[in-house]
């Protein structure tokens, strides 16, 4: 797991993440890259995602808000996306 956040943080000048927990299911590290690009991984545990972003170096905040969700870019797939589910707009496949 630790790879594939020195992957994508390679591949985009850089990346912070936040962790969120998700239950039973595991925790989500969610990923931005320098260049406003953005993914996520899951890990069975809390633990798991922790130690996979210390042994990457990436740097953890503890919310995603402010100047760190500022940093996303999205384009129009998710603006499509997100409408259709907020405003019952159209909905991407």
């Amino acid at each position: 797991m630790a790879k594939r956040i020195g992957v994508f943080a390679r591949a985009h000048g850089g990346a912070e993440g936040q962790l969120a927990h998700l239950g039973q299911a595991g925790t989500r590290i969610v990923l931005v890259g320098e260049d406003g690009a953005w993914g996520d991984l899951v890990a069975p545990t809390h633990d798991i995602a922790r130690g996979a972003a210390e042994l990457a170096g990436l740097t953890l905040h503890e919310s995603f808000d402010g100047e760190f969700a500022a940093k996303v870019r999205t384009g129009p797939y998710e603006w499509n996306r997100m409408a259709g589910l907020q405003i019952g707009g159209r909905q991407s496949a």
